[in-house]
């Protein structure tokens, strides 16, 4: 009996630090404090996820001519995709944007007015933040560069993007054949655009062994201007170009992107509405309470 007794107790000491670990992993929502301050995590300026998010969610406005964008004071920026969701994912009150095609587990994915960031909610209208990915090149590209976007446009190159969570940028052309063509082509600019480049041109090469990439992730903005400057072969970009920049250049649309607005994995706050946002973002929100 005794030893029944104390069978008993151990098991009953074993269900309770069972249970105590779990509360402690999975932070329950009583843990989370809602009054404290909402972390602002933003990207740099010359990311062209940041240009596109913050026009569409008003954050970035333009009046009398002059563009002006209010993010919060004190809001964190970075300069890398993998810097915003490091931040929010270490942080329990962060709120951040990246490109849906970059999405993992590391955080969790807020609806925007009740849509989630699919393919046929970005298509239909009812998830509002999206922007294109282009590649801009000077008009008189070489032969080589033509051959490389041609494989892009392509069934081959458009499934690739498919694959990798994004939509395909336009009704992909004929199918693409090797054309043994050899050099080197420089590339730069959007890493949001970094990792579905990185992928197509390892399909590429795969087709043409003897061409060579130089590549170079350093925002949408330095992308465009290496490409008008020539010093870049094409330049890569997660947003429209601008009026002046779309005078030197040719655009192809390699895909459409959704951003998606994260959260860390321990808020318990799921939907987001485009108002809320946009305040948030531009200090008028400064606590979770106030969306809870």
């Amino acid at each position: 009996m005794k030893r029944r007794k104390t069978l008993g107790f151990l098991v009953s000491i074993s269900v309770l630090s069972i249970a105590a670990a779990g509360c402690s992993k999975g932070q329950s929502m009583e843990e989370f404090n809602f009054d404290k301050e909402i972390t602002v995590v933003a990207r740099d300026a010359a990311s062209g996820t940041r240009g596109a998010f913050h026009e569409i969610m008003k954050i970035k406005v333009k009046a009398d001519g002059t563009e002006t964008d209010n993010l919060a004071v004190g809001a964190l920026e970075f300069d890398g995709t993998d810097k915003v969701v490091t931040a929010v994912e270490g942080d329990k009150h962060a709120i951040g944007y990246i490109s849906v095609g970059s999405l993992s587990d590391r955080v969790k994915t807020a609806r925007i007015n009740g849509a989630d960031p699919t393919e046929e909610n970005i298509k239909n209208g009812s998830y509002v933040v999206s922007r294109p990915f282009l590649l801009v090149t000077k008009e008189n590209k070489t032969e080589l560069v033509d051959d490389f976007i041609k494989f892009v446009s392509s069934s081959r190159g458009q499934t690739i993007a498919k694959e990798m969570k994004y939509i395909p940028g336009a009704e992909a052309e004929e199918e693409y054949t090797a054309s043994g063509l050899k050099g080197t082509i420089k590339v730069a600019g959007s890493t949001s655009v970094t990792p579905l480049m990185e992928k197509l041109q390892e399909d590429y090469k795969s087709l043409n062994p003897d061409v060579t990439f130089e590549m170079q992730s350093n925002g949408s903005s330095q992308g465009i201007k290496a490409a008008i400057d020539g010093s870049y072969d094409i330049g890569m970009s997660s947003r429209e170009l601008k009026e002046d920049e779309a005078i030197s250049l040719k655009r192809h649309v390699l895909a459409i992107d959704g951003i998606a607005v994260i959260l860390n994995k321990n808020n318990p706050i799921s939907d987001l509405s485009s108002e809320e946002i946009t305040e948030i973002y531009t200090g008028k929100i400064t606590s979770w309470r106030q969306v809870k």
